[in-house]
């Protein structure tokens, strides 16, 4: 099938191949086409330009865009999509006064959704991800990163990442998969780390790789949880195996952990509420790339990550929600872009950079999604008739988003 959108308001993040991932100043240059058209055919984006310009064609569906922009879908680089249950009671609790530390001792946080997950079956964990999946693509989202994570045993955690895999086989969007087993230790394991982390790495690992359910190798870097000395074990485990390395890390505390990760080759750093200057100055001795998760600073009440400062050091940053039951139930982007400008200072044009274009370098995806480039996926999202694109960020209670395409296809 193929299509023909013309008369577009404006043409947001037009870009060439190969275009290196933004760094610093150049997080405020978001390149646009005015009153532009875009030309698709099957899955990929074939032709845009000015109106002047545009195709005469008779085989393709003409769509009159007049008054809206469009501008490539989000790329959500941090997800824990697949769960089971909600943690309402976890959110009463923590307007009563507890932390989330204080959750996570009284046996809830992460080791209350593993118990839920661990009693569900595969085919009811896979239909209630599904709807979550549905809800953030009708949202905007067009290509996203699933952790494994509340398994926490062998099968578990096999049953997540072939949850994540059976999604891949159904849908268009490119899907990522991570594997997080390092998120917490089991009950079982309680004072035995070292056993736990034994296990992941002898046991459920090898059967991963083997298996190939996974692009990416995690840990949850943080006091209470692993340490540096874990998270090298890991991470070196991990590259055996030949995945690449993401890092929960800095959410409540630095200690080390952004240094470790940009020094072993880490595709990406997670979190970063607190950032030290030695932090800033690892990640710009190396090619991390620091990933903000601003809805998670917004449900928690944490600081958020100083992305300003980030940008201000020449430094890229991608932004992504985090979506997951406990620290942040919504995989709303387009939130997650306001949150970025209101909160952490960006601007509209650094946000929508930070979660298009550079977001997909940190899915090792920058030659499919994440900008308007010819041979690209055709995945975009066309808005309603608004004044501006900084109305997306400047709106953030509503819903400024006509239709959305993936893949070439429009989603219902």
């Amino acid at each position: 099938m193929e299509h023909l959108f013309i008369n577009i308001k404006s043409l947001l993040q037009v870009r060439e191949p190969g275009s290196e991932i933004l760094k610093g100043g150049s997080m405020s240059n978001l390149p646009k086409i005015d009153m532009a058209f875009l030309h698709i055919k099957e899955d990929k984006i074939i032709d845009f330009g000015s109106m002047s310009s545009a195709p005469d064609t008779i085989t393709a569906e003409v769509i009159d865009c007049s008054g809206k922009f469009i501008l490539p879908t989000w790329v959500d680089s941090h997800t824990h999509l697949v769960y089971s249950g909600h943690r309402e009671d976890e959110f009463a609790d923590r307007i009563d006064g507890l932390s989330y530390e204080d959750i996570a001792q009284k046996g809830g946080g992460i080791l209350n959704s593993a118990k839920k997950l661990q009693a569900t079956s595969f085919e009811k964990l896979y239909a209630e991800t599904e709807v979550r999946l549905k809800e953030i693509m009708q949202l905007g989202t067009g290509a996203v990163e699933i952790k494994s994570g509340y398994g926490l045993t062998s099968d578990a955690e096999l049953k997540m990442l072939k949850v994540i895999k059976a999604l891949k086989d159904n849908y268009t969007l490119p899907i990522k998969a991570t594997f997080l087993a390092a998120h917490a230790v089991p009950k079982e394991y309680k004072d035995q780390k070292g056993t736990y982390l034994a296990m992941v790495i002898d046991t459920i690992l090898p059967r991963v790789a083997k298996q190939g359910l996974a692009d990416y190798i995690d840990v949850f870097c943080e006091k209470g949880y692993f340490d540096l000395e874990d998270t090298e074990r890991l991470i070196k485990a991990g590259q055996k195996h030949n995945l690449k390395v993401k890092i929960h890390v800095n959410q409540f505390n630095s200690f080390g952990g952004v240094k470790l990760a940009s020094e072993l080759g880490a595709l990406t750093v997670d979190h970063l509420e607190e950032l030290t200057e030695d932090d800033v100055l690892a990640l710009k001795k190396g090619t991390t790339i620091p990933v903000a998760l601003p809805g998670c600073s917004f449900f928690l009440e944490i600081p958020y990550t100083p992305g300003r400062h980030i940008i201000d050091n020449n430094l890229p940053l991608v932004l992504a929600s985090d979506f997951n039951p406990g620290s942040s139930p919504s995989g709303n982007m387009n939130f997650i872009v306001a949150l970025a400008c209101i909160k952490m200072k960006l601007t509209p044009e650094e946000a929508i950079n930070a979660a298009t274009f550079n977001a997909s370098f940190a899915l090792d995806l920058q030659d499919k999604v994440g900008s308007i480039t010819r041979g690209k996926l055709a995945s975009f999202i066309i808005t309603k008739k608004i004044p501006s694109y900084r109305t997306l960020p400047y709106a953030f209670g509503s819903n400024c988003i006509e239709s959305v395409w993936i893949s070439g296809q429009l989603i219902s």
